[in-house]
């Protein structure tokens, strides 16, 4: 149940349409879901191993650090950060694609909107109002109950006859084996958002009982359900509203909620979306300034950034650093599929860095106790987990470079940085 809450977000209300815009035939989109899962599953195994070798709170600095270089540590951690505010950005529109169906159907997402609601509860947590833990389960709550109506759909709902034959893409249509190939990396793409969270099994390595049992049975028995959810939603949308109009779909759940109940339903599901994004962007603004926090404690940034202010107990420079940079993200990148590509490719770096990094601690052999955590299938699970993400990371550069130049001059930018900042400060660890 743990990995199912890591993992089970708001992008499966919205990255279907992606995943079903670049897939073009419903066999890649389907494949890219299952690949998606996968590559999850080998993710959470191969963090779960990292954590379970190097011990980590808040950033990843320190383990980073360890693994190649303070300046590639420093880089990296920054490059995540950003990629987690074009993550919580990217939700806030789909937040906003939910509320224009309520007050301007058709009219696609605001960036006002997410500008608004990221400043609202910037505004909340400044103020001290932090959220409780039953807020994580109401949240929770509400995802899955949405995804199981959804999947209901499917025994109440004649299913959509598309004409099967007719107007159907061929290999040949969309460049033959290569454009299947670049097809199905961007419909990879779009899933991969849907299944983020499993880093955080960075932490279950050293703190459960039989780790070396307990911790690869939990990720897979978890993560196993979450595709299964997630293929049976699917499943309902092609279902009730058919492949064609889930291309160009905003506000999924709300259409697949108008076809099951009518207006009225759609008009309530789009409330029930938005109220689940605002309570994301609330937990996503506590939690993410965390890892400046964390950096400013092991010195890497200003201490005003580890600074508590009282009597609210806010952090206030990391979160004013974290709330702008959402905004200045949100109206550059103005839309989400925008967002998308550039928080992936972000990712990506990260990712494959963090997969290497196993093998160079175990080149060194860092040794974890006997009690903790160790890939059984090592060096496969990682492998497919580092190809996973590189395989990714090429098409958005072959496909779509504009945001494979910014993601790569922000690395380069943050490794300058460190560079004129602290290069002849600090040495290696």
């Amino acid at each position: 149940m743990i990995v199912m809450g890591l993992v089970i977000g708001l992008g499966i209300f919205r990255t279907s349409k992606d995943v079903a815009g670049a897939a073009l035939t419903p066999e890649i989109f389907f494949a890219a879901w299952v690949a998606g899962g996968i590559l999850s599953v080998c993710g959470g195994l191969t963090f779960a191993e990292i954590g379970s070798r190097y011990p980590v709170t808040g950033g990843y600095y320190s383990l980073f650090s360890y693994a190649y270089h303070p300046s590639v540590a420093f880089a990296i951690n920054c490059v995540i950060l950003v990629s987690n505010a074009a993550s919580l950005t990217g939700v806030a529109l789909i937040g906003s694609e939910y509320i224009m169906e309520v007050v301007s159907p058709g009219h696609g997402s605001s960036p006002l909107i997410a500008a608004l609601a990221i400043l609202l509860f910037y505004a909340v947590n400044l103020a001290g109002l932090q959220y409780s833990s039953r807020t994580q389960n109401i949240l929770m709550i509400i995802k899955i109950s949405v995804l199981l109506i959804i999947i209901a759909g499917i025994f109440f709902v004649p299913a959509l006859d598309t004409g099967r034959d007719e107007g159907r893409i061929s290999p040949d249509s969309i460049g033959g084996k290569i454009g299947m190939i670049i097809s199905f990396g961007l419909a990879l793409k779009a899933t991969c958002f849907s299944y983020g969270g499993y880093q955080q099994t960075i932490n279950f390595g050293g703190d459960v009982h039989d780790p070396t049992k307990t911790v690869p049975r939990s990720i897979m028995l978890g993560m196993g359900m979450v595709i299964i959810l997630y293929l049976l939603v699917n499943v309902a949308y092609n279902h009730i509203i058919g492949f064609d109009e889930l291309k160009t779909s905003n506000a999924i759940a709300s259409v697949v909620a108008g076809k099951l109940f009518g207006r009225e339903g759609e008009i309530v599901s789009a409330i029930v979306m938005f109220v689940a994004v605002l309570a994301y962007v609330n937990v996503s603004l506590l939690s993410n300034p965390r890892v400046m926090v964390a950096m400013s404690r092991d010195n890497i940034l200003p201490q005003s950034f580890s600074v508590k202010h009282e009597p609210t107990g806010v952090f206030k420079v990391s979160l004013t650093v974290f709330a702008a940079l959402c905004v200045i993200i949100l109206f550059f990148a103005d839309s989400f599929n925008k967002i998308l590509s550039f928080s992936i490719f972000l990712d990506s770096i990260g990712m494959v860095t963090a997969g290497i990094a196993l093998f160079i601690f175990r080149k060194r052999k860092l040794q974890t106790s006997g009690s903790s955590y160790t890939i059984r299938w090592y060096p496969l699970i990682p492998i497919i987990f580092i190809a996973g993400y590189i395989f990714v990371a090429t098409v958005i550069a072959l496909q779509e470079p504009a945001y494979a130049i910014i993601g790569t001059s922000t690395l380069i930018f943050f490794l300058l940085l460190y560079t004129f900042i602290y290069g002849k400060k600090r040495k290696k660890p």
